[in-house]
């Protein structure tokens, strides 16, 4: 079959910290609840499913497709039993819970196991208000930590700023980590739920109860060497794809001026347009993608262009 650039029903999450900007800002079809705080666009993990939108391959899962000829999808350096990213977008109308995730190895001997998480965050929209924090201050280690959350300083020790639209963060496995309220976040991730909570913000639902802290994972997995996170920014005008993370995870690239091939390489490509719109042109033939649209490139695709239009900006993920 020729391959085309295949588009995803997104899987949607609602939690406590759920706002309206997923429906308002990126087109994506929440509910009335005002709950709706993920948009998971491309997800192959368990239950949760990418399901093909359009074309010959309507209506089967990510996992299907891969079961069915996985080194058309991945490519034949990359052949695998499950797809290895999950992008997602996130609204943050409350702060999210303080958090780490671990490494592979540590994962590997959960139960059940699960393989790690390494991400890093594109800064969609921030208030004025908004904060990030990522990683903990300098000099803190693992009593430091162990103390603050025993006392109910946990806030005292982590490192943050007050991030940008087009701010880039790299979260490896290991860091300590949580969104504020008032963001919107593009977020490339390895497919994976591992997660630790260390810290709530003292928050209890209307039965007076709080949701569950895991303090023990979460002290044995922090990265207590990494230190503060601080973004890294893209250049509006510089043409052309601009590497913002790469490590052994994935890579991560954006293109805010001009037009910039992509694909044709033997590896699949995520492409995701976060804000303002884009032109993507294949064999003979273009579609235009708005904010919020998201597609995967088949690793069997040969090459495409994509031109972003002016003041809007493409992201771009694949393995390394």
């Amino acid at each position: 079959m020729q391959p085309y650039p295949l588009q995803f029903q997104p899987v949607l999450k609602q939690t406590i910290w759920g706002g309206r900007l997923l429906g308002d800002r990126l087109g994506k079809p929440i509910g009335t609840d005002n709950n709706d705080a993920e948009s998971w666009e491309v997800v192959d993990h368990g239950d949760d499913q990418s399901i093909v939108s359009a074309g010959p391959l309507r209506g089967k899962t990510l996992s299907e497709l891969i079961h069915s000829d996985a080194e058309w999808l991945l490519g034949r350096q990359h052949v695998s039993s499950a797809f290895p990213l999950l992008l997602k977008y996130l609204d943050c109308n409350r702060v999210l819970s303080v958090q780490v995730h671990p490494d592979d190895d540590y994962g590997a001997k959960m139960n059940p196991p699960d393989l790690g998480k390494t991400e890093a965050w594109y800064v969609v929209d921030a208030k004025p208000d908004s904060l990030v924090y990522a990683g903990l201050k300098s000099g803190i280690d693992r009593i430091g930590l162990s103390e603050a959350i025993e006392t109910g300083q946990t806030e005292t020790v982590l490192h943050s700023f007050h991030p940008s639209p087009g701010d880039v963060l790299f979260i490896p496995a290991g860091t300590v980590h949580a969104l504020g309220a008032g963001l919107l976040i593009a977020e490339i991730q390895q497919s994976s739920d591992t997660t630790f909570r260390l810290f709530d913000w003292n928050r209890v639902d209307a039965k007076g109860k709080s949701r569950p802290l895991h303090i023990g994972p979460s002290l044995e997995v922090t990265d207590y060497t990494s230190g503060p996170v601080n973004p890294i920014q893209s250049d509006p005008l510089a043409a052309g794809w601009q590497t913002m993370v790469a490590c052994d995870k994935f890579v991560l690239r954006a293109l805010r001026s001009g037009a910039a091939g992509v694909g044709g390489d033997g590896k699949f490509h995520i492409v995701t347009v976060p804000s303002g719109s884009a032109l993507l042109s294949f064999d003979d033939q273009q579609m235009n993608l708005s904010a919020g649209a998201t597609v995967m490139l088949p690793a069997a695709m040969g090459p495409c262009e994509w031109t972003v239009q002016p003041g809007s900006t493409v992201l771009e993920s694949h393995l390394p």
